[in-house]
């Protein structure tokens, strides 16, 4: 079945059935123009989890297509995947992990599968997010285009195949019509193919983390929007749109954890054995520091700007809760442990502070006595605050 699956993807991208998930939208008409003139260096990043961190993947597959597509231009690339991480986590690095790199000239964002899988968030949380993404990018990069995409999981499929919509995918092509975006349904597409009996899940298109095939149906999806958008007459800014959700997250930061004051047995140091002893520490983080306390009532203060606060940790398995009172007011608690912290030093974005008046604020932050049943301790290990 494999076969004919690789056969049919060489011409899926052209076909009728694959336009019924290939939202073109307004398209990518300036980055079109832009590459076809051959200028300049042309700039394209990639943001999403680990579909998105995979090096052998679309963040290879659509760049080797552009080569061939504009053999004359010159591409430069940001690949900002990183596992486990939603779209709450990407509109608060953004700035750092994109757009720090200079102008960008074409955006191309997955966080659906994450937004489901791992954060499990309802739909107004993936559409902050995502639109968080979106109004931030546009407001730095006003002639850059989007290419929104949308992975999938098993339940997912499973949800599509009844003709249902999941609720992350919801989320963001609500966002994707309100801005007018291009966007790619890979889940619905695999779907259909799945359920007329042409393709598998596992063998051929690999599963959550696709194979080299999977990967290459849904880079063709992706390509396909290119070749289809029209091109720019005269590269032009687009106007952003009113807000969705005004307290979506398009004002997203990070804020270095050592702009906190704190008290009590608060370490920080880098990311590594000897200051989170328990659980596997992924690579990528061994860049960072960590600001780690282990023990109950250790306090901090936070002065920040924004109508939001949040947390972005690595939760292990000895991970704890959060106490916070902000401007002075109730406190209330965060849980930091996760599914998945038994074995692993968790990376994710936990929110402290939402729907305050847009201004400055002082939070008061401590760990907790409080512990999820599994933990093994109340450690609280944040690598960046985030502010909105």
């Amino acid at each position: 079945m494999k076969s004919l699956f690789v056969a049919a993807l060489a011409i899926y991208s052209l076909s009728a059935s694959a336009a019924e998930h290939v939202q073109i939208r307004r398209g990518v008409p300036n980055f079109v123009a832009k590459a076809e003139a051959a200028e300049r260096p042309v700039h394209v990043a990639f943001l999403g989890g680990s579909i998105t961190q995979n090096t052998g993947g679309h963040i290879a597959m659509v760049p080797k297509w552009l080569k061939e597509m504009y053999p004359k231009t010159e591409f430069v690339y940001t690949r900002a995947g990183i596992g486990s991480t939603c779209s709450t986590s990407g509109a608060f690095r953004l700035q750092t992990d994109v757009m720090a790199n200079g102008p960008v000239d074409l955006l191309i964002v997955e966080f659906a599968v994450n937004d489901d899988q791992d954060a499990g968030h309802l739909l107004p949380q993936a559409r902050r997010g995502l639109e968080g993404i979106v109004r931030h990018f546009q407001k730095v990069n006003p002639t850059g285009d989007i290419i929104s995409v949308h992975f999938v999981n098993p339940g997912m499929v499973e949800k599509f195949q009844k003709a249902e919509v999941p609720i992350s995918v919801q989320a963001h092509e609500s966002v994707d019509v309100h801005y007018n975006l291009a966007s790619v349904n890979v889940g619905s597409a695999l779907a259909e193919k799945i359920t007329a009996g042409e393709v598998t899940w596992k063998e051929d298109y690999g599963g959550t983390h696709p194979n080299k095939v999977g990967y290459q149906f849904a880079s063709d999806l992706i390509t396909g929007v290119i070749a289809a958008s029209p091109k720019a007459v005269a590269i032009s800014e687009w106007e952003i749109a009113s807000p969705l959700d005004p307290l979506n997250y398009g004002k997203g930061r990070f804020v270095d954890p050592q702009d906190a004051s704190w008290l009590g047995g608060w370490k920080f140091g880098p990311v590594g054995k000897e200051i989170l002893p328990l659980g596997v520490i992924r690579n990528e983080y061994k860049k960072f520091h960590v600001l780690r306390s282990e023990s109950p009532g250790d306090t901090l203060y936070l002065s920040f700007s924004g109508n939001a606060l949040g947390a972005f940790v690595l939760a292990g398995p000895d991970a704890g809760a959060i106490e916070v009172s902000i401007d002075d007011g109730e406190w209330k608690t965060v849980e930091t442990f996760h599914k998945h912290s038994k074995g692993l030093n968790y990376p994710r974005s936990v929110m402290l502070g939402e729907e305050l008046a847009d201004g400055y604020h002082q939070a008061a932050i401590r760990v907790s006595d409080k512990k999820h049943a599994d933990s093994k301790g109340h450690a609280v290990n944040i690598l960046m605050f985030e502010a909105n």
